[in-house]
């Protein structure tokens, strides 16, 4: 069996064939249940993000679970196989749990050493957890990749500066812009990502900022919070018409502005330029609102070279980092290796003693001459004798976990003292 890793990410596949393949938290619960459902998956765990999608899979073979998941991928997305399998990336065992470390430290991020995606592996493991798609093996796997990722952003400065995708949103802006002192900005969504941006332009000059989103009161409490004011969405054309920048990071699982919406914004705008930035997977608005004079649309690809731009300090950080993922890496095969022999070593042992009590207690009329000292000696020999020949199993068993020898070996002492 295998714990496998299966997805693409933006270093793989083109943004528009990631937003294909994006699966909105809202139904979660229901590809879980699909995921575990399929033949070759036992626990899932599907972490979408708008940097990636991956599924983590206890599998009990790793062909048959990347199989298993990719059609998982097609079915979700209405999309052939050979439509994006070109882009998949697979991993098993310590590579999967490897990148997962990776993923939670911030390195595989188009924003190096972003502190969201933390959140964001935690928040796809508990959703796992609620729906009963995780069990022992991804688990503790996900725990440690919680706690790798904590590590990494204390002793290391990976996360200093711009550490989100947020803040990655706001500085470009202001950069298009040569800053956002007196601006007026509109912020459209108000979930993690959403109120991530409203916290980046907080204190930083803006003349106003207006938070709209699906559900009104989220759209207050984020407002509030931060100093700004809550509008409506079905009233972002009047003030799309009178803001300065539009930034827009919703859950949607379509555009929320189409091409004819924009339109008629900017005949009403009288000339003055609009700045967007979507940082939405699926996008918030239709790709051709860019091409309309007066108007710089930027989105997920603009966010990533922007990005590379400015990591130069934080990149001197990738080898500690690095570092200390090797070591929690080494760390948690040694734990999970003790935990998937200890169960069948200490079931080894537990039948040694039946028998060796047993034994011990048929004899009890022909050791009943022996006074306490003797029958102490001769209890300590048989204790003796059996942990010495059950000492060579125990070790083979441990160094040989988690492999293909190690589960012939487990196999076979189950047969052979009928475990």
């Amino acid at each position: 069996m295998s714990v496998v890793v299966v997805g693409l990410n933006h270093r793989t596949v083109p943004l528009d064939l990631l937003e294909r393949m994006t699966v909105p938290s809202s139904l979660l619960p229901k590809a879980l249940a699909d995921l575990v459902s399929r033949e070759h998956v036992t626990e899932a765990v599907l972490l979408s993000t708008c940097n990636r999608i991956e599924v983590y899979a206890f599998a009990e073979k790793f062909h048959g679970g990347y199989q298993d998941i990719r059609n998982f991928f097609a079915e979700a997305s209405h999309m052939a196989p050979e439509d994006f399998s070109d882009h998949l990336t697979g991993l098993y065992d310590a590579d999967a749990v490897r990148h997962l470390f990776a993923v939670a430290s911030g390195l595989d991020s188009a924003v190096l050493g972003e502190h969201e995606i933390l959140g964001q592996v935690r928040t796809s493991w508990e959703v796992a957890a609620d729906e009963g798609a995780v069990g022992p093996v991804l688990n503790p796997m996900f725990r440690h990749a919680l706690e790798v990722g904590k590590r990494v952003r204390t002793e290391t400065a990976i996360s200093r500066n711009i550490t989100s995708v947020s803040q990655a949103a706001v500085a470009m802006a202001g950069e298009r812009l040569g800053g956002l002192t007196g601006r007026r900005v509109l912020v459209v969504g108000a979930g993690e990502m959403g109120e991530g941006l409203a916290r980046a332009l907080h204190g930083g000059g803006v003349s106003e900022i207006l938070v709209a989103n699906r559900t009104w009161e989220r759209a207050v409490e984020v407002a509030t919070r931060l100093g700004g004011t809550a509008v409506r969405l079905d009233e972002l054309p009047q003030h799309i018409a009178e803001v300065d920048v539009l930034l827009t990071s919703t859950g949607a699982s379509s555009v929320i502005l189409e091409h004819g919406d924009i339109d008629g914004i900017v005949g009403s705008r009288d000339g003055r330029e609009l700045l967007i930035v979507d940082i939405a997977v699926p996008r918030d608005v239709d790709p051709a609102a860019g091409d309309f004079d007066g108007v710089t649309l930027l989105d997920m690809d603009d966010l990533r070279a922007f990005a590379d731009m400015g990591i130069r300090e934080r990149r001197r950080e990738i080898t500690a980092v690095e570092a200390i993922v090797d070591v929690e890496l080494n760390r948690y095969v040694d734990e999970s290796t003790a935990r998937l022999v200890a169960p069948l070593i200490a079931q080894l042992h537990g039948r040694a003693d039946q028998v060796r009590t047993g034994e011990l207690e048929r004899l009890t009329n022909r050791l009943g001459e022996l006074d306490d000292r003797q029958r102490a000696a001769v209890e300590a020999l048989a204790v003796g004798i059996v942990g010495k020949l059950l000492h060579e199993p125990t070790v083979r068993m441990k160094d040989a976990a988690g492999t293909a020898r190690g589960e012939r070996l487990a196999e076979a002492m189950r047969d052979l003292f009928d475990l």
